[in-house]
């Protein structure tokens, strides 16, 4: 994914299901060249399919332009109940003035809805979640977010990499939200090595670490471990 742009295309026709050029064009204000460019690449990753005139999303989830170009949202609503519920106990443990740092999973997410309706007097959000940055509209407006840079990450719809690494060194943070691939025999793991990387940083520079995780996910083993249980300060799943 070559930036922010083909996200957003992306959604609108993940609504649209299909749209002329011109329209691109127009609802992102670019010019006929770069929307030429970002569609193409698009294309070529299977995540657009070209027709007459225009573009459409694949519409069987079993396409491999769904499953490869948009894990994401495949998973955002995969055990929505429970991830809602992990939420609202989660909301609980935030307290006026805290700094949070919410990780871009879909567990993570479900807290960061509830707190677009939520009336804290000081609330500063740290994140590498694009979905969080992109609702923040909706957040109280004296909130504060602090979008972490680096390299976008199509599977985890995050930034990722060396240069958010050097921002969070800089960073206090009194509160970690975090999820994991899965938790088995005390092992917090993820599959994702630059995920990875960052879980290792947040365990060190979190002053509270908190895990939400399902039921599906425990028992489940992935191929790093970024911590054990006892690591965390409190673990809440359903």
């Amino acid at each position: 994914m070559k930036n922010l742009r083909s996200y957003r295309i992306l959604d609108y026709l993940r609504q649209k299901k299909y749209c002329s050029l011109r329209e691109l064009m127009e609802h992102f204000q670019v010019s006929v060249a770069t929307i030429h460019r970002d569609v193409a690449d698009l294309v070529a990753r299977g995540a657009l399919i070209r027709v007459r005139g225009g573009v459409a999303f694949p519409e069987k989830r079993g396409d491999a332009g769904v499953s490869a170009a948009f894990p994401f949202q495949d998973r955002i609503n995969r055990n929505l109940a429970q991830k809602q519920e992990i939420a609202r106990q989660a909301l609980r443990i935030v307290r006026d003035g805290d700094i949070l740092f919410l990780d871009s999973s879909t567990t993570v997410s479900a807290l960061a809805s509830l707190l677009e309706q939520s009336s804290f007097a000081n609330l500063t959000i740290i994140t590498n979640s694009l979905t969080i940055a992109r609702n923040f509209h909706n957040y109280p407006a004296h909130y504060v977010l602090i979008l972490l840079g680096g390299s976008y990450d199509m599977q985890l719809n995050a930034l990722l990499g060396q240069s958010l690494m050097r921002e969070l060194e800089e960073l206090s943070i009194s509160k970690a939200f975090v999820s994991a691939f899965g938790m088995c025999d005390d092992r917090v793991t993820t599959n994702h090595e630059k995920h990875f990387t960052l879980m290792m940083k947040l365990m060190n520079a979190a002053e509270q670490k908190i895990l939400l995780i399902d039921r599906s996910k425990i028992g489940r083993k992935g191929l790093f471990r970024f911590a054990t249980r006892a690591m965390f300060d409190a673990v809440i799943t359903d």
